[in-house]
């Protein structure tokens, strides 16, 4: 498996891609293939058909995964775009940290 630098529900900015600029929040993690769904991020328009009777058939917008390398944790102490960090502490715990203010979250 691999490890990510952000997880479900971190807050991230879009650093590379179609739709650099954009913040929002993932909605999921695909650490097998490094993706991340984000809300609002490469939208995807969908033709559906109807499958089951009383569904609707439309076109319907939808987030696609963008890889976890186009995105940057939004920190909750300095509120700018940063590298994540991991502290190890004596007791054996761990945490993520800001490289640019220094502040652990509460994850």
């Amino acid at each position: 498996m691999n490890k990510m630098h952000v997880k479900r529900g971190d807050i991230v900015k879009v650093i590379a891609g179609k739709d650099k600029g954009k913040e929002g929040k993932i909605v999921t993690a695909i650490p097998s293939k490094n993706k991340v769904i984000v809300e609002g991020v490469a939208m995807a328009s969908k033709h559906q058909k109807a499958r089951v009777q009383g569904q609707e058939s439309g076109i319907i917008h939808k987030e696609m995964p963008i890889d976890a390398s186009n995105v940057m944790r939004i920190c909750p102490n300095c509120g700018k775009a940063a590298r994540i960090g991991i502290k190890v502490f004596e007791d054996g715990t761990k945490a993520r940290y800001c490289k640019k203010c220094k502040e652990t979250f509460n994850d």
